[in-house]
Order: structure tokens, then C-alpha cells, then sequence
């Protein structure tokens, strides 16, 4: 079963900041980056629940190549994709994310 994606305010700024980033370190690079996103999200909305919960509800996805987690609740037949940030970045920033 596939669950729905839906994505906190955030978000959109998480990915553009760094698809920024990585763009000026190379170009192409950035590209690479959000097909790493988007694998993540792809295998998130197929089996969200197989992610162990790291924190309250909220769950994470390491994403490949990058150090990047996606971070996101699951609410009945739902995911909400409430950050991806770099995993060194301060653990408050996804800790304190809500759902919108």
C-alpha cells in the first residue's frame, strides 16, 4: 500500500539550500543530490513504518551518497515529511518541526 506525501513548510527551503550547495561545488551535483531525495521519499511512501522512530513519533531515512536524513511522521495513511537536513546540523532543528 502507498501512502500520501505530504511536506512541512520547511522543506522546500531544506532542499534548495543544499541542492544550492552542492551545485556550486559541482555542477551536476546537486541533481544527484535530489535523486538521493527522492529515492528516499520513493521507499518512505512504500513501507514508512520500517523505519525505526527516533525521537516521539518521528522517524528518519539516512539518504545514500549524502550525509542527509529525511525526517517524517506517519499519521494514519499519511507521511509528513517534516525535514532533510544534513545529520550533523543541530538536532534540535528537526526535533522542534511540526507538521506543517
Amino acid at each position: 500500500m502507498k501512502y500520501d506525501l505530504s511536506f512541512g513548510s520547511k522543506v522546500e527551503k531544506d532542499l534548495a539550500e543544499s541542492f544550492d550547495y552542492y551545485e556550486e561545488q559541482s555542477v551536476g551535483l546537486g541533481a544527484d543530490f535530489l535523486l538521493a531525495v527522492d529515492a528516499a521519499l520513493s521507499q518512505i511512501q512504500r513501507e514508512p513504518l520500517i523505519f525505526q522512530k527516533i525521537y516521539k513519533q518521528k522517524r528518519k531515512v539516512n539518504l545514500k551518497r549524502f550525509p542527509f536524513g529525511v525526517f517524517y511522521v506517519v499519521v494514519k495513511h499519511q507521511v509528513i515529511i517534516l525535514a532533510v537536513i544534513h545529520l550533523m546540523r543541530d538536532p534540535q532543528e528537526w526535533k522542534k518541526r511540526k507538521r506543517y
